[in-house]
């Protein structure tokens, strides 16, 4: 269970694993919503959600998850290393990437600059 924070009377979410069709920023409802599905065995993916989660959570996009752990479905996808994260029938990251390199790859593919002013995080 995620450790909720309170920050000027508001419950702010910790890091945390997401589950399969959790949306990361639900309550954000201006932000665009972006479906990801990660391929790979479920420690990996639990792991690679957690830190998805931690490295974008502060972006302004909200972001649906889903997880595929059959390994034809995942071949038939074009993965090849576990775990995988897919937006847009397109491969976005593939193995456990580092949080900041996340960062970076979410913040190029939507054109969102958050790394220019390190207020914005």
């Amino acid at each position: 269970m995620p450790i909720k924070i309170k920050n000027k009377g508001a419950k702010v979410l910790s890091c945390h694993e997401m589950n399969n069709g959790q949306i990361l920023n639900e309550t954000k409802s201006q932000y665009p919503l972006y479906t990801v599905i990660l391929y790979g065995d479920k420690i990996d993916c639990a792991k690679f959600s957690k830190r998805i989660s931690c490295a974008i959570k502060h972006l302004p996009l909200r972001v649906q998850f889903f997880f595929e752990y059959n390994t034809e479905k995942a071949i038939n996808a074009g993965v090849r290393i576990s775990p995988t994260l897919i937006i847009d029938n397109q491969i976005l990251i593939e193995g456990l990437t580092q949080a900041e390199n996340i960062t970076e790859i979410f913040e190029q593919k939507f054109n969102l600059n958050q790394t220019q002013n390190p207020l914005n995080r």
